[in-house]
């Protein structure tokens, strides 16, 4: 039985907050509540934060990496290494890369990875624009940096056959990762390593043959 409330306002924003991943309406009441007791200031400051992110935050046109300008920072950077690109799975996969101060080369951003079950297909990723960076002829190395789970594993092997015929050496993370694992719950001392250890995805393929 759903909870009765008091205010129109409160359970307007008691519906709006168990709309956040992992937040049922149990948790989007006491955070509700919370905002509630604390300063107007407190309130207004999370709010304007809020809509400020959501007005001022967009994609980077290079790598898909989030950004407050056209080309994100580490794209633009002079000192990052442009002839390396780190393909990972989402926004929080750079921070967790970029935690690690093992990589100082660019990073290309999939939005998520290949999942038939979820109706997510090639085409729903970026991938087609990570071939078309490899095709400018500025990389020289692409980094299959995706979770080793089944979904990973499929969408590592199908950019590999898209990039098969350019002049590009394709690595992935060295096995330190453990199959089955998401990259977010690995720590960052493996994962620095497992980057700095990277095999060549082609070795790993023919192994398995």
């Amino acid at each position: 039985m759903e909870q009765e409330f008091a205010s129109i306002l409160l359970e307007s924003a008691v519906t709006e907050l168990s709309r956040l991943p992992g937040v049922g309406r149990k948790t989007a009441l006491r955070l509700a509540l919370h905002i509630l007791r604390q300063d107007e200031s407190v309130g207004v400051a999370l709010g304007e934060a809020i809509i400020n992110m959501r007005r001022g935050v967009k994609y980077c046109s290079e790598c898909h990496n989030i950004s407050e300008t056209e080309v994100c920072p580490i794209c633009s950077s002079p000192a990052r290494d442009k002839s390396t690109v780190c393909v990972v799975e989402s926004v929080k996969d750079v921070m967790i890369f970029e935690n690690t101060r093992q990589y100082r080369g660019l990073y290309h951003v999939l939005g998520g990875v290949i999942s038939p079950m979820d109706g997510i297909g090639p085409d729903q990723l970026q991938i087609a624009s990570l071939v078309e960076r490899v095709k400018s002829g500025e990389i020289n190395e692409v980094i299959l940096a995706l979770s080793a789970t089944m979904e990973g594993e499929t969408t590592n092997f199908y950019i590999y056959r898209q990039l098969g015929t350019l002049p590009v050496k394709i690595t992935q993370l060295a096995r330190g990762v453990s199959v089955g694992n998401e990259i977010e719950y690995t720590d960052e001392i493996t994962l620095g390593r497992s980057l700095i250890n990277r095999t060549l995805f082609a070795d790993s393929f023919n192994n398995n043959r």
